[in-house]
């Protein structure tokens, strides 16, 4: 009775299985769409390396023996077990179950991506994701080094090297705090605004980038007091009075009913910014990345 493991193959456990639960190796055959005679041999072969018989051959059939009753109920459990890892290896290759490394920027993480993500898990709740925050240069960045799989962040210089679709848009406003001379201003630019005392992100935020550049071009140059690291101190910052800020539309309406700040629209067209989802190439994608891919950008 020794290494049965390496005696006994799947394929006559299976055709065994048929013929008890046909009570005819006829039958059984036919439902395998195997010969009757190969049936047999299989059926022999078991009972050659037990050494005791599992079936009585009979007239109208078969009957299976109390050796055969034992192989059949752990027959069909290995059969069992191998038809459930099946199914589950099938949910890899549908994108239902797995692990996806994401990483996003603070404008995504912060407005977009929490409802996205929660909605993608509540029809795929055996995916899971990793999601890590970085600045636009540092999703470029991650994609490349192959230490995420998806990235989102703004199209940025750098983006055109990535396969990429489009996720969302998101509009830049001027926060104030409430008592400040733009507070009631229906709209501003940057031109109104270039000499104001900022709050400002880290110097590697694409935001803290873009508004750089855009005051270069207005040949000035941004008088920012104060960095810090989160768009909740910076509206923090804002409402203490400690300078302006240009934020997310949607991270300053978060802030309107709690601290003393008032949004103004920006008019300029750079104020309109688009998010995409950057990866290297989608074929090369597992099936559970692509799964959020699409979902992704199908949610806007």
């Amino acid at each position: 009775m020794n290494n049965l493991l390496r005696k006994i193959d799947l394929t006559s456990l299976r055709l065994f299985v048929a013929v008890c639960q046909e009570r005819n190796i006829a039958r059984a055959a036919e439902r395998e769409f195997i010969a009757p005679s190969a049936v047999s041999r299989r059926i022999a072969e078991i009972e050659a390396i037990i050494g005791l018989p599992v079936i009585h051959r009979e007239s109208r059939g078969i009957s299976v023996t109390p050796v055969g009753e034992t192989v059949l109920r752990h027959a069909q459990a290995v059969i069992g077990s191998i038809e459930a890892m099946g199914a589950e290896l099938s949910q890899f290759s549908s994108g239902a179950k797995g692990k996806v490394r994401l990483v996003g920027n603070l404008s995504a993480i912060v407005q977009f991506l929490p409802e996205d993500i929660a909605a993608f898990q509540r029809v795929f709740p055996n995916v899971d994701i990793d999601l890590e925050e970085q600045s636009s240069a540092n999703v470029m960045r991650n994609i490349l080094a192959r230490t995420a799989d998806l990235g989102i962040c703004n199209a940025i210089a750098g983006a055109d090297q990535f396969q990429q679709l489009p996720y969302r848009t998101d509009r830049l406003f001027l926060m104030v705090p409430g008592n400040h001379a733009l507070s009631s201003a229906v709209a501003v630019g940057l031109a109104d605004i270039v000499n104001e005392r900022f709050v400002g992100l880290d110097s590697e935020s694409a935001l803290t980038q873009l508004l750089a550049q855009e005051a270069a071009n207005l040949g000035a140059a941004l008088n920012i007091k104060i960095r810090v690291s989160s768009l909740d101190a910076l509206c923090r910052m804002v409402h203490v009075g400690l300078g302006i800020a240009v934020v997310p539309q949607q991270i300053g309406e978060m802030y309107i009913n709690t601290l003393d700040v008032r949004l103004v629209p920006i008019r300029d067209p750079w104020a309109v910014r688009h998010l995409i989802v950057i990866f290297r190439d989608y074929e090369q994608l597992t099936a559970t990345a692509a799964s959020l891919v699409n979902f992704l950008v199908n949610k806007q």
